[in-house]
């Protein structure tokens, strides 16, 4: 008897279950979505092999195919997610006041100075103005906003 024989003949079908809830363990371990295919690969190949009980050679060849199927599938549908929840600002935080209006706490002049949003201070250009001026933020310039008066 070889050692997968052997292995698969003392715990019979539920050599997949552990197999299965190893693979999900070391992916809490070691998170990259890998190892979650082959555990739920493992995992149905247990259930197979509780109601049907075929050769360990089919099981094994199951596990494979499942395997390499979930895996196209389930990295197909992550990417999927990704794009649909990631968010598009996140490396341009300014991109997320454009068109938003402001309140100056100090004048604008020689076309730059700063502006309080929140709990950060952003440098702006634009045209002079005067402290207490509402001014829109158009666009950003590298990590400098550019606004203009608000009408």
């Amino acid at each position: 008897m070889t050692l997968i024989e052997n292995v698969i003949g003392a715990l019979g079908p539920w050599t997949w279950f552990v197999m299965g809830l190893l693979l999900l363990g070391l992916e809490v371990v070691a998170p990259g979505s890998i190892l979650l295919w082959f555990g739920l690969s493992a995992l149905v190949v247990g259930v197979i092999a509780l109601v049907f009980d075929p050769g360990w050679q089919v099981l094994v060849s199951l596990f494979l195919v499942l395997s390499i199927v979930s895996l196209l599938i389930g990295r197909r549908m992550m990417l999927k997610l990704a794009s649909e929840t990631g968010d598009p600002g996140l490396n341009q935080r300014g991109s997320r006041y454009i068109g938003r209006e402001f309140t100056l706490q100090k004048p604008l002049r020689e076309g730059a100075g700063n502006l309080s949003i929140d709990d950060t201070i952003w440098r702006i250009t634009g045209p002079d103005l005067p402290a207490g001026t509402k001014v829109r933020v158009d666009s950003i310039d590298g990590v400098r906003l550019v606004v203009s008066p608000a009408d």
